[in-house]
């Protein structure tokens, strides 16, 4: 089964700016949104895709991705579904061997910045960058999911 093992990280400051190597705009919404499992479309303007997720725990999940055809994608985002819709730019930098993976919310998401990480092991070793933050794994809250339901700018501000 296709697994995704993945730690998530809030990002401070910039310094990360100046060691990207290439960037993504992402449109994603969610057919299905649950504590279990997510179904969603993902888009980056020419190439989209279907993605099954299912938590294993905060940071295993299986995953199955399927290619549809992008007309497909724009009208299910379009029409079908659930609001808001994610948009975001994913940033991609390579750190200590790693690639990490910035992304950048726009819209209701507007002014969080998340750092993701694929892991080969739940528990293998990781060098964190120096504009890494708290680690936000295995807070629901953070979820690409859970940000489509309760978006990033209606959180109580302390």
């Amino acid at each position: 089964m296709p697994t995704e093992i993945e730690r998530k990280f809030l990002v401070t400051g910039d310094a990360w700016r100046d060691a990207v190597t290439s960037s993504v705009r992402f449109r994603q919404g969610y057919l299905s949104r649950g504590a279990q499992s997510a179904i969603r479309v993902r888009t980056d303007g020419t190439t989209a895709y279907l993605n099954i997720k299912s938590s294993v725990d905060g940071v295993t999940r299986l995953e199955y991705e399927y290619p549809i055809p992008l007309a497909h994608a724009d009208e299910i985002l379009d029409r079908i579904a659930l609001r808001p819709i994610i948009a975001k730019t994913r940033h991609f930098v390579d750190y200590a061997g790693r690639r990490w993976e910035i992304d950048v919310f726009e819209a209701e998401n507007a002014g969080l910045v998340v750092a993701e990480v694929e892991l080969e092991a739940a528990d293998a070793p990781l060098e964190l960058p120096q504009w890494v933050g708290l680690e936000v794994s295995s807070d629901a809250r953070y979820y690409n999911a859970s940000l489509s339901e309760v978006p990033f700018s209606q959180w109580p501000r302390d």
